[in-house]
């Protein structure tokens, strides 16, 4: 403890026994809670009872050159924490979950820990129309100044975020890695700007690498910090599923898009229905359900969605209109649509590619196709 000053001496400790192998959440409390000050987990730690004789041997022996490096970046550069549940900046709604982490690593705006958010996740590798729906669902939500938390990963995730800051709003990345790693790696710049306008959080010290086993503890930070968790689409057997059982296990709200049941994106989403999760078609179905919130979320009238669906299809010709008519929610072969419009195969390639261009339809593989709609109004 000699190379710490007396101000950093009590982090210090804290920081050397979360690196202890084998403390977790509820080992480091125990720990914490049978002594006087943190300083004294060390100078004492013969005494302490209920610890393996691993951990009791390994508390003999901290690691404080690597508590040195934490502390090098913490005071590397400013909006820096590490933050424990005593800390005035410690999230009130995470310390109810069963769990909850031990310390925060944390980078950026440090308030948007304690405001309303909600975690919207699902399927890594997303359908076009789903990427939309959670870029829309975020973007509009954000600008009604909720928080949108997710897990930076690809697909729902990265969607999320960036609809965030696409509507200047905030959003919180809670990573499985230290905050000294960005995975996946092409994510570094998203991460950048997450930080300059929001905030990246973490339970895991600097340094530790993604592992599988971290992004399910990742999982329930994302829910315990939200007061409800929005499925956009998921897998029967995925990650997100994972955060949305958690989000019930810890009595927060549970939101789930429907999709196509052709669509294997869209069954994870009905079972949580099928388990009584809310049924979502429009973010005014969050704001309704989470009730306090609405106050502070802008809302569209039927008449302003009727118009932006008038925009939408006015602009195309009969024939444009009429080829769109034939296009689904579900995915449509170009065949199927040649034979629905009656017009010709190089008619529809070129109709379909021009919308296509204007956003309004996805090419999927196998020639198939399938019509975007758009998911932020009520």
């Amino acid at each position: 403890m000699y190379r710490f000053s007396p101000a950093q001496q009590p982090l210090a400790c804290l920081l050397a026994l979360q690196r202890i192998p084998g403390v977790g959440p509820v080992t480091f409390n125990k720990v914490v809670k049978q002594v006087n000050q943190p300083t004294d987990i060390f100078s004492e730690s013969r005494l302490l009872t209920g610890l393996s004789a691993d951990i009791m041997q390994a508390l003999q022996q901290p690691d404080w050159d690597q508590v040195e490096r934490d502390l090098q970046w913490l005071s590397a550069a400013d909006n820096r924490y590490v933050i424990d549940q005593q800390h005035a900046f410690y999230p009130e709604l995470l310390k109810q979950i069963p769990d909850p982490p031990a310390l925060l690593f944390v980078q950026g705006d440090i308030d948007l820990l304690g405001k309303w958010q909600l975690a919207i996740v699902g399927s890594r590798n997303p359908s076009a129309s789903g990427r939309d729906s959670a870029f829309e669902f975020a973007r509009y939500l954000a600008s009604g100044d909720m928080v949108i938390t997710s897990g930076l990963a690809t697909g729902i995730d990265a969607a999320a975020h960036k609809g965030a800051l696409a509507a200047a709003g905030k959003t919180i990345a809670v990573i499985g890695t230290g905050l000294d790693r960005v995975y996946p790696a092409a994510h570094r710049e998203m991460a950048h700007q997450i930080t300059d306008n929001g905030v990246m959080v973490s339970e895991f010290p600097l340094g530790t690498p993604p592992k599988a086993e971290n992004f399910p503890r990742r999982n329930r930070i994302i829910s315990g910090l939200s007061l409800g968790t929005l499925v956009v689409e998921a897998a029967l057997k995925s990650g997100s599923l994972i955060t949305a059982r958690m989000a019930m296990e810890q009595g927060r709200e549970v939101f789930a898009i429907p999709g196509s049941i052709h669509n294997p994106l869209s069954r994870g989403c009905h079972q949580l229905i099928r388990e009584g999760a809310k049924l979502v078609e429009t973010a005014n179905d969050i704001i309704e359900e989470l009730g306090a919130m609405a106050s502070v979320v802008p809302q569209f009238t039927d008449n302003e969605e009727t118009a932006e669906t008038a925009r939408t299809t006015g602009e195309l010709d009969e024939d444009y209109q009429q080829l769109f008519t034939f296009l689904g929610y579900d995915p449509v072969h170009i065949d199927t649509l040649i034979d629905r419009s009656g017009l010709t195969a190089d008619a529809v390639s070129s109709m379909l590619l021009l919308l296509e261009l204007q956003g309004q339809v996805a090419a999927l593989s196998g020639g198939r196709y399938v019509r975007i709609g758009t998911a932020m109004g009520p």
